[in-house]
């Protein structure tokens, strides 16, 4: 199967809209906002910086790397102080000590702090990951509330076009009417038509206002800010490497870093396990005072302490299974999380190239043809040479057709976003200006 995939450069492409707006009534935020512009990197700009979700995932972030000394400390030295608290015998002097101080220190000389350093790291690193891809979703949700915003204000407009143009239907089918050429239904047909239109403004007044509550709530801010009329832009469409865009998310995807990072964090485990057999070793010094003694310390003691591991097999060896386990199944994890990746491209490859099939289609052949269809049959109406249903029909033709150009624009721009949330990166480096054929296994 052939495929041919374009995107906009820049990956921020915006609905091109008209700017004349007649006089309709707006939803409260948008007429509050009508002189503004809304730019697409603005919004996401301010997602990435006030959202509270993403505040958070970077504070979790944080802590974890706080983990990474925690785990790699040696365990902390032990001091203890005896000191009598009385003696009820009579006893020789230099016979007992009065006072002892001890101080102690395990040497971690098996490396297990080490590991445990390892594992926290790795953890670290998936908490980051975390982070990246919750960044990514909310850019995702920003660039799809944008152009749904951006395709309900190009709704607004056509349907203002069309109103307009309807009540030019209506003023001529009256003239007919009265000089007796045409029929009282031509006049009652265009009335009905209109009413529809008008009626179809509150429907898109909700689309908008829904996108823009969207918005404000991605950005951290009272849902009723009002916001202004998104920025238009080009449609400027390049070709996608189907293999490049592949090799992007087998790159950069979060989900497979976190899913390695647990890999790396599983066999840290594991080697720290299978060092629990080592033991490690604590000094300990010790100074004594004794009863009858002057000097402030009247001996000193070294002393050298293990741990016997090798009395609890059964418990160290479950130990190394259970991280035996771990690891394969972290690297399971990770063969499912790649496979689901080119599973998901593969689909969203083909998603992006359905729409802009439509696209193009609407643009370069169903709109031009449904527009000279209006023309001819308006010429046709006012010479007598068409009914008025004839002209009627055409002209809700054109309007179906330029709405749904529109709606699949908007659905190709989201799948675009889609797909470069998915890759994790700028799908610049998959794209050119030359076309390449794909084919799609």
């Amino acid at each position: 199967m052939t495929m041919k995939l374009k995107f906009f450069p820049g990956l921020l492409p915006m609905v091109l809209m008209a700017a004349n707006l007649h006089g309709e009534p707006l939803p409260e935020s948008a007429e509050a906002a009508a002189t503004n512009s809304l730019s697409l990197d603005s919004v996401v700009s301010e997602v990435l910086s006030n959202n509270p979700s993403l505040k958070a995932a970077r504070a979790n972030w944080e802590a974890m790397k706080e983990r990474v000394p925690q785990a790699r400390a040696w365990e902390d030295p032990r001091a203890s102080l005896d000191v009598n608290a009385g003696r009820f015998v009579e006893v020789p002097q230099n016979s007992f000590t009065d006072q002892k101080l001890m101080a102690e220190q395990t040497l971690p000389i098996s490396g297990k702090n080490r590991l445990r350093g390892q594992t926290a790291s790795a953890e670290a690193a998936t908490a980051f990951e975390d982070f990246h891809r919750r960044q990514l979703d909310a850019v995702v949700k920003a660039r799809t509330a944008f152009y749904r915003l951006a395709n309900a204000y190009s709704q607004l407009d056509l349907n203002r076009k069309n109103t307009s143009l309807l009540r030019q239907f209506v003023e001529l089918s009256r003239n007919k009417y009265e000089v007796g050429a045409r029929s009282q239904a031509d006049v009652l047909s265009a009335e009905t038509e209109l009413a529809r239109l008008e009626e179809t403004v509150f429907d898109i007044q909700r689309e908008i206002s829904d996108a823009q509550t969207q918005l404000n709530i991605l950005m951290n801010r009272p849902a009723r800010t009002p916001l202004g009329h998104p920025e238009t832009q080009a449609f400027l469409p390049l070709n996608l490497s189907f293999e490049k865009v592949e090799g992007l998310a087998l790159a950069h995807r979060p989900e497979l870093f976190m899913a390695e990072q647990k890999i790396n964090a599983a066999q840290s485990r594991l080697d720290a396990a299978r060092k629990e057999w080592i033991p490690e070793p604590s000094v300990r010094l010790e100074g004594q005072r004794y009863n009858g003694a002057s000097q402030v310390i009247s001996e000193l003691n070294v002393g050298f302490s293990i741990n016997l591991p090798w009395f609890n097999r059964a418990k160290y060896r479950a130990g190394i299974r259970e991280n035996q386990k771990l690891l394969e199944s972290a690297r399971l994890e990770l063969e499912a999380v790649r496979v689901d990746t080119l599973g998901q491209v593969r689909d969203q490859l083909k998603k992006v190239e359905t729409f802009h099939h439509h696209t193009e289609l609407f643009q370069s052949k169903l709109l031009p043809l449904a527009e000279q269809t209006v023309t001819a049959k308006r010429l046709g109406y006012e010479t007598d040479k068409s009914s008025f249903l004839e002209l009627l029909t055409a002209q809700q033709t054109v309007q179906e057709t330029e709405s749904m150009f529109w709606d699949h624009l908007s659905h190709y721009q989201i799948a675009l976003a889609e797909l470069e949330a998915l890759v994790g990166a700028s799908l610049a480096p998959a794209a050119s200006s030359i076309e390449h054929q794909h084919n799609s296994q």
